[in-house]
């Protein structure tokens, strides 16, 4: 049985696996990423992992996930927020090839849980997907027949920095304003609001962070409407950790999008939760290692 070693690189963690070349994973840990460390640090940490798993399992190539804008030819990061310092110029694929003597192909963690939705999560069967993931600030990607539309500059769907109500999408909608939200509003300190209190306290009758919440929803079905408008998807999942709170927020958001599309758009529209919570970024990132590979024997 072929297998491949997943790793998908957070500002948070890596989570790393072995996934069997029917797409199922086999294994999986983690370990803090440690970003303030920078590039060259969690290369050198994926470089361990990657000759940990080889020295393991008979590994075929090396599929990874990660934060910020890749360079898919080259395997390269291109750009990278100030979270992790010099995380820009980090050459994975030069590096693990030559280290280990097998395939190596990168891709931008959005597009991988897009990937992984579209394939065999809560997208799949559909033709044009739009994932989303909400978390300290928005992401998206989306899927056209299969493959990541990545425009003209290799940046289409950076709908977080989307315009709204003198805004941006993500400073307006992303996890991070239920905090900040509700905080300020109860005159307390940041640190004692996180979004598991804030849902935790919503559910118990909490107005103020219920309050949040439905503003946060009210957010996301807006930019979610405006985003159809111009795709018209078959399918739109909602990702990131908040989103496992889809008891409580699917029926605020659906009515938000309902409440800003038009029916003949809404219609042709489902709206899903992602299914593969932790592992959508290694499964993603074999989807993209297959495709490339495909791509390299025509």
């Amino acid at each position: 049985m072929e297998k491949y070693a997943g790793i998908d690189i957070g500002g948070t963690a890596i989570k790393y696996g072995v996934i069997s070349g029917e797409g199922k994973v086999l294994r999986r840990a983690l370990m803090d990423t440690e970003a303030h460390k920078g590039g060259s640090a969690i290369l050198g940490k994926v470089v361990d992992i990657a000759g940990r798993l080889c020295q393991e399992e008979d590994i075929c190539g090396i599929c990874i996930s990660t934060a910020g804008v890749v360079d898919i030819d080259l395997g390269k990061i291109t750009y990278a927020a100030p979270l992790i310092p010099g995380y820009a110029g980090t050459e994975y694929k030069k590096t693990l090839e030559a280290r280990f003597r097998i395939p190596c192909e990168v891709e931008n963690d959005v597009n991988c849980a897009g990937l992984a939705e579209y394939y065999s999560g809560a997208a799949r069967g559909s033709r044009i997907a739009l994932m989303l993931t909400v978390g300290t600030g928005i992401g998206g990607s989306i899927i056209i027949d299969g493959q990541v539309f990545r425009g003209s500059s290799g940046s289409a769907c950076e709908v977080g920095y989307m315009a709204m109500r003198g805004s941006d999408f993500q400073t307006l909608g992303a996890a991070s304003i239920l905090t900040r939200k509700v905080a300020s509003w109860k005159g307390e300190a940041r640190e004692r609001w996180d979004g598991r209190h804030i849902f935790a306290a919503a559910k118990e009758g909490d107005g103020l962070c219920i309050r949040a919440i439905d503003e946060m929803a009210d957010v996301l079905g807006q930019g979610i409407a405006n985003i159809c408008y111009v795709l018209n998807p078959e399918a739109v999942v909602l990702g990131g950790g908040i989103m496992a709170q889809q008891d409580f927020l699917r029926g605020r958001i659906e009515a938000a999008v309902a409440k800003y599309l038009i029916p003949g758009v809404a219609s042709s529209m489902r709206l899903a939760f992602a299914e593969h919570g932790n592992d959508a970024g290694m499964l993603g990132a074999y989807y993209h290692f297959r495709q490339r590979r495909c791509k390299a024997q025509e």
